[in-house]
């Protein structure tokens, strides 16, 4: 019987303690020790008024767009705090981000129109654009997200309010964490967003740790986390394909089992 490909590798888990589980799950099943040092912490918007108001006037919306699963979490939990149902209007179409964020949704009650083949930003813009002419979109994501959605939905001719609905932060334990994770030896690093290869680079830097970790390999889960990574200088030893979990976890494979 063959060994299993990740048997005896330690494999660096960059995501929130709260959704660190099948990509750590995924990597054990593979022979891997996935090593959890979460670099995001969700915490709510410097002001809930952009937010609070966009869920009063939900029905004044075409589409909804929704970026991540703590997108859509952080949306249910507000309506909640204000005792607002989550009511889909029968004229609004909901967008999202990948399977998880599709799943998040219709847990919440919310019906999917849309998920892009791809699950990044380009792959949503590339599916909606032909539709967005005159309509009004509503866009909840993390606080300083990048602007390539509503840029180029506006430029298709919709109308896009953008509200922040909640911010990632770099959780105080990290630095320490890394530190000791690095000390017992990583055989490569995923990273499952821009903001975990930005976390883990200022992580890192707080730490007194060498950028990019040497002898180390960088596994992105797509293109924009890439290129992310190639801005901080750290050239990623593989990519995912298609831009998911499983794919992260291949591409791992791919690198440390060629």
């Amino acid at each position: 019987m063959n060994a299993l490909p990740l048997a005896g590798r330690r494999v660096l888990v960059t995501r929130a303690a709260h959704q660190a589980g099948k990509l750590s799950e995924g990597l054990r099943t593979l022979g891997a020790e996935p090593v959890e040092v979460p670099l995001l912490e969700i915490r709510p918007p410097a002001s809930f008024d952009p937010l609070d108001a966009s869920i009063r006037q939900f029905g004044k919306y075409d589409w909804l767009i929704l970026t991540s699963a703590n997108a859509v979490r952080a949306l249910a939990d507000r309506a909640a705090a204000l005792g607002v149902q989550l009511l889909q209007p029968f004229t609004m179409k909901v967008a999202a981000i990948g399977e998880a964020t599709a799943a998040a949704a219709r847990k919440a009650g919310l019906a999917v129109t849309f998920v892009p083949v791809s699950y990044v930003a380009e792959s949503l813009i590339e599916g909606l654009a032909n539709r967005a002419s005159g309509q009004k979109i509503l866009l909840a994501r993390a606080a300083i997200a990048r602007d390539v959605i509503p840029e180029a939905l506006r430029q298709a001719g919709a109308l896009v309010d953008v509200v922040d609905a909640y911010q990632n932060a770099l959780p105080e334990a990290a630095p320490e964490q890394l530190r000791r994770a690095l000390a017992n030896g990583i055989d490569a690093a995923t990273f499952t967003s821009s903001s975990s290869a930005t976390h883990l680079a200022e992580a890192a830097h707080e730490a007194g740790l060498p950028w990019p970790f040497p002898q180390v390999p960088a596994v992105s889960i797509g293109p924009i986390t890439s290129q992310t990574l190639h801005d901080l200088g750290w050239e990623p030893a593989a990519e995912a394909t298609p831009s998911d979990i499983p794919g992260l976890i291949d591409a791992v494979v791919r690198v440390l089992h060629p």
